[in-house]
């Protein structure tokens, strides 16, 4: 698995490179691999079109119930968790209709846009109204409801979308984009060219009867520290390079619970997974060993963690099949 590009950050600024990882033992066989390594992925998103005309005005059945007419989409804002709406717009080929960004639209193409995140989860209303979108795209991965709500009654079209963490869910998630902004025929085309560089990853997943072990922490300081299980989009993604995800399989109930000793070293994971920044905060690799049960595990024993950019890791958007297969390089390959 190789073409990928240079690693860069939620800010569009290139990340130093980690040592790579080393084999030892016997040949082939991941377990073997000690180090840790960064998954890199050519975050530019490209999109399937340049000359999208959307035919409006469009009537949404919004996730929270509401009816929405667009009229206008020349100025959109999509804001969640994720980026996952803003990767979508772009890859549309709306993206010069885009008017700002959340604190995940991380991609060189959005870098320059006004930010609305500024806490990551929390919107700014003020500064959403003064960019005066015309449309914004939203979850409920973000807020507060009353950020929202208060879009809306200024007069301005919010439409709610799923905010499931799912590969399955991905073409409905376009097709739903696409629809809200006048698109739809844009939107078949990116779910087949999506669908098919997903397909092409899972298939570099290894068939063997002994899957590897994975953890994906997820950390900010020392103040946020957390073990990923169902539902938390981590599972998928474990999931699609053949892998078992730890937190799921110990039988945590919620997407994320505080890491505790006793249920990382149960957990016994061969490799960890974290999100660039995260394991920055916490001071790189030395201070993941700080984090409770990590050095009493295999993965904490070999030093095997393996980081990814933070916009992209959980945004499963169009790029998600080039996630997967960096993913897939970083965890098997030295």
């Amino acid at each position: 698995m190789s073409g990928f590009g240079v690693t860069v950050d939620a800010d569009g600024e290139p990340l130093p490179a980690r040592p790579s990882p080393t084999a030892s033992g016997a040949d082939g066989d991941p377990r073997a691999l000690l180090g840790p390594s960064t998954a890199v992925v050519d975050q530019t998103v490209t999109p399937v079109a340049d000359d999208v005309t959307p035919a409006l005005p469009v009537t949404v059945e919004s996730c929270d119930g509401e009816t929405v007419v667009v009229d206008d989409t020349s100025r959109i804002l999509a804001v969640d968790l994720y980026g996952t709406l803003a990767e979508i717009v772009f890859s549309l080929g709306l993206g010069d209709h885009v008017v700002g960004r959340d604190a995940s639209t991380g991609f060189p193409q959005a870098a320059d846009l006004p930010l609305v995140t500024p806490g990551g989860h929390d919107m700014n209303a003020e500064a959403i109204l003064e960019l005066d979108p015309t449309v914004v795209l939203t979850d409920a991965s973000v807020g507060p409801p009353e950020v929202q709500q208060q879009l809306r009654d200024a007069g301005i079209p919010v439409i709610f979308f799923d905010d499931a963490r799912d590969l399955d869910r991905i073409p409905s998630q376009i097709r739903a984009v696409a629809g809200a902004l006048g698109v739809p025929q844009a939107g078949e085309e990116l779910v087949e060219r999506t669908s098919g560089e997903i397909a092409s990853a899972l298939a570099l997943a290894p068939s063997g009867a002994d899957p590897l072990r994975i953890a994906f922490l997820y950390t900010r300081g020392g103040m946020v520290q957390l073990l990923a299980g169902p539902g938390s989009g981590a599972d998928a993604m474990i999931r699609s390079i053949g892998a078992i995800d730890v937190g799921t399989d110990i039988g945590l109930d919620r997407p994320f619970t505080q890491i505790t000793s006793e249920a990382l070293i149960e957990a016994a994971p061969d490799v960890i997974i974290m999100m660039t920044k995260g394991l920055e905060s916490i001071g790189g690799v030395d201070g993941m060993l700080r984090l409770p049960g990590v050095a009493q595990t295999p993965a904490g024993e070999k030093l095997r963690v393996v980081d990814m950019a933070d916009s992209v890791l959980l945004s499963f958007g169009p790029r998600t099949g080039r996630t997967i297969e960096a993913l897939a390089h970083a965890v098997y390959e030295p």
